[in-house]
């Protein structure tokens, strides 16, 4: 059944529940608090840096339906922050107490195969790709594809895990080891001038607004960078907004949703193709925190909870800038920055590859 008209707005004092107490709970939680609005963290591990800000907070397994019950009885709505919860533990949860954005989205995010064929279904353009078992499949599909791919796990892949190159003549079944020899997908490497980030958010009465499209870099799989404006031109903008408006329509979405894209470069015949979608609020409008008058998660909870959007709206250029292991042991200098804004996510042990925290850095928009 389709959101749009259901019930009133959720008022102050009500409690927003999260699934996943990472980064992205952390800042739902400090945006929701902001509102007049509660949040219950609902987590499998017992240190995480939502439970730091959060009203509430249950630790507990994402398979547990007795407690997540429990869970589900103590919120007025649940959202998530990640996009691996277990889709019969969102639906479960979506018989109790309404769950946003719902689980289809969820559904299609888990598996690049499902979500490859949602968005070309939808005629929304992707890189050419091809379901792989086998190294068979993983042969086959080399053959017809020509040139350098990429092969990936259908399921839980992240941050550049899961993955790996491959290209004609090459040991097929030591690229499907090099992948744990899950089922995987096979997808042609596109030749793109930079990578995009289309963040819409729309609310229950399908009504959507967008922030200005980032501008990404990635190193080692992980985004390193952000920055707004973009080089897009206006037009190719406003293909990339209808390309994420038609997904977000086509999921009856609630919230925040991240569309990432490759951008072809100027005078291509198709200057944008879908790489993936998250059903969250995501990495690349970190920016929005401090350049915008309502941020990405602001607005995600404003939307979850039935209120009217707010602003997306850019009142100044910025760069976001990833905080990676012991790039956050600089918070000193940083700190002291003029015109630089410091988010850290009160994670205790700075690993290579974690994300400890982002800068935002602001200048005069042109």
């Amino acid at each position: 059944m389709s959101e749009i008209g259901l019930a009133e707005p959720l008022p102050p004092g009500s409690t927003i529940g999260v699934l996943g107490g990472g980064q992205l709970g952390r800042m739902l939680s400090m945006a929701a608090a902001k509102l007049g609005l509660r949040t219950h963290i609902y987590c499998d591990e017992p240190r995480c840096p939502a439970f730091d800000v959060s009203a509430q907070q249950t630790v507990g397994s994402y398979t547990d339906f007795e407690r997540l019950t429990a869970f589900a009885r103590s919120v007025d709505v649940v959202t998530y922050e990640f996009e691996n919860v277990p889709v019969e533990a969102a639906c479960h949860l979506a018989e109790i107490v309404p769950v946003r954005p719902g689980p289809r989205a969820l559904q299609v995010a888990q598996d690049r195969l499902v979500e490859k064929q949602f968005i070309s279904g939808l005629g929304v353009q992707v890189a050419p790709f091809a379901r792989v078992d086998t190294a068979q499949d993983l042969a086959a599909a080399l053959d017809r594809f020509g040139g350098q791919c990429i092969l990936k796990t259908r399921r839980f892949g992240y941050d550049g895990k899961g993955q790996v190159s491959v290209a004609p003549g090459e040991n097929c079944a030591q690229a499907l080891a090099a992948v744990g020899n899950a089922p995987a997908i096979l997808e042609k490497r596109l030749s793109f001038a930079c990578e995009v980030s289309v963040l819409v958010v729309r609310g229950r009465d399908g009504q959507d607004r967008f922030y200005d499209i980032p501008q990404n870099t990635h190193s080692g799989g992980i985004l390193r960078r952000s920055v707004v404006p973009s080089s897009l031109a206006p037009e190719e903008q406003e293909l990339a907004r209808r390309m994420a408006q038609r997904i977000a329509e086509a999921l009856d979405y609630v919230g925040v949703l991240a569309v990432e894209m490759f951008y072809m470069g100027p005078g291509s015949e198709e200057p944008l193709y879908v790489n993936e979608i998250a059903p969250r609020v995501h990495n690349s409008g970190h920016w929005t925190m401090d350049a915008c008058p309502v941020s990405q998660f602001e607005n995600h909870i404003r939307a979850v909870a039935g209120w009217p959007l707010g602003s997306t709206e850019r009142h100044s250029n910025a760069e976001m800038i990833n905080l990676i292991g012991k790039d956050a042991q600089a918070w000193r200098e940083l700190a002291a920055e003029a015109g630089t804004l410091i988010h850290l996510y009160g994670k205790r042990e700075p690993r290579d590859g974690r994300k400890m925290g982002h800068i935002n850095r602001l200048f005069p928009k042109c």
